[in-house]
């Protein structure tokens, strides 16, 4: 009996092969060089921007201790009370008190320049003046200046010595020749005529808005060392509106 034949079975399907990646395109490649070069624009910028922030913070630590510095620098003294010596100097000499003659005194109130203005006080020690105080030099003079510039010389923290003259039955010449080198001597200080004393004073020391007046019979001992005392307790000091501006101070 003839044996019956085995049919052959069809091969079995193979499942489709899995796509595998794609290989990367010139389009991928420029992308990602794109990503990196914009992370390392961003870092670049980020530290950029610190290190300008920490400059800033630097240079504003700088100014500020600077300013500190100026004002530090450009701040007057205090003024301070006579000492002993000057004080007894003006009692044995017959002198006034000091005086403070405005009940406010202030700065800055300028007038046009050349203007004249007439002054309620005389000496006066504060008020309206010209634009320009007085020169640094010369500290002694020989006649009279315009009362608008030395009030402007005061507010700058110089202290002016007015004397009547000798001729016009004032102090005498040696009280003259003593307070010569006072007005040399010092910071912001003057020695000037002023023949409009009040009656009874023949000398007069002023600072911004201080007053102490003497009579004609102070002795040349008597007026340097209250001269001294007074300059001493206001000259380039905070008692004037800008005590650091007298020439010197």
């Amino acid at each position: 009996m003839a044996k019956k034949k085995k049919r052959a079975r069809p091969p079995a399907r193979r499942a489709p092969d899995a796509p595998g990646p794609r290989p990367p395109t010139g389009a991928d490649r420029r992308e990602r060089k794109d990503e990196v070069r914009r992370a390392r624009e961003a870092e670049r910028k980020r530290v950029a921007r610190l290190a300008a922030f920490r400059r800033a913070m630097i240079f504003a630590g700088i100014g500020v201790l600077v300013l500190l510095g100026l004002t530090y620098l450009n701040r007057a003294a205090s003024s301070k009370p006579l000492s002993a010596a000057a004080q007894s100097a003006a009692t044995a000499a017959g002198c006034g008190p000091l005086q403070t003659p405005a009940s406010s005194a202030p700065g800055g109130l300028h007038l046009s320049e050349g203007q004249s203005y007439s002054y309620s006080e005389h000496p006066a020690t504060s008020g309206y003046h010209d634009p320009t105080p007085l020169p640094g030099q010369p500290r002694v003079y020989q006649a009279p200046v315009p009362e608008t510039k030395a009030v402007h010389t005061l507010e700058h923290g110089s202290v002016i010595m007015y004397y009547r003259a000798p001729a016009d039955g004032g102090i005498s010449q040696d009280v003259v020749n003593a307070l010569t080198p006072v007005a040399n001597g010092n910071h912001a200080t003057y020695l000037i005529p002023y023949p409009d004393l009040p009656d009874g004073s023949a000398l007069a020391y002023t600072a911004w808005n201080k007053l102490l007046t003497c009579p004609k019979s102070i002795t040349p001992e008597q007026a340097t060392t209250l001269a001294q005392g007074f300059v001493d307790s206001f000259a380039c000091t905070s008692n004037a509106p800008e005590g650091k501006l007298g020439d010197g101070c």
